[in-house]
């Protein structure tokens, strides 16, 4: 009995028809490398987006800022916000005009959701 040849993944034909070229102890070292490498990038994106959190939360004072105002800093309580990974982080949309937002890596990129004026006064509600 003939194995068939497996079907490659959705790859560019210049990966593809190189890697097709190779003996098998080659693919095997690939095979090797590319799940390594994936590994690290996992964990390099990771180490990147706990870096951006710590740079970018506010503060405990700002969270009891927040709290003392009645604005929920549970992001179960806004509608299309992640449960989890999501923190609160302050924008500026425009010099002098601040913002509370909930922000989130979904995928490559952040999303983001507006929770309220930093200064209360600057509130539309």
């Amino acid at each position: 009995m003939t194995a068939e040849k497996p079907e490659p993944p959705d790859l560019p034909k210049t990966l593809r028809e190189p890697l097709e070229r190779q003996p098998p102890n080659r693919l095997d070292q690939v095979s090797r490398y590319a799940d390594q490498l994936a590994r690290w990038k996992r964990a390099e994106h990771e180490r990147e987006v706990a870096e951006t959190r710590e740079r970018d939360s506010i503060t405990d004072d700002e969270q009891t800022t927040l709290e003392e105002r009645g604005i929920s800093i549970d992001p179960t309580d806004y509608e299309g916000v992640a449960t989890s990974g999501a923190y609160i982080t302050v924008k500026e949309t425009k010099p002098g005009y601040k913002y509370y937002y909930w922000q989130w890596r979904e995928g490559n990129s952040w999303k983001n959701k507006y929770i309220a004026p930093v200064d209360p006064k600057d509130s539309t509600e």
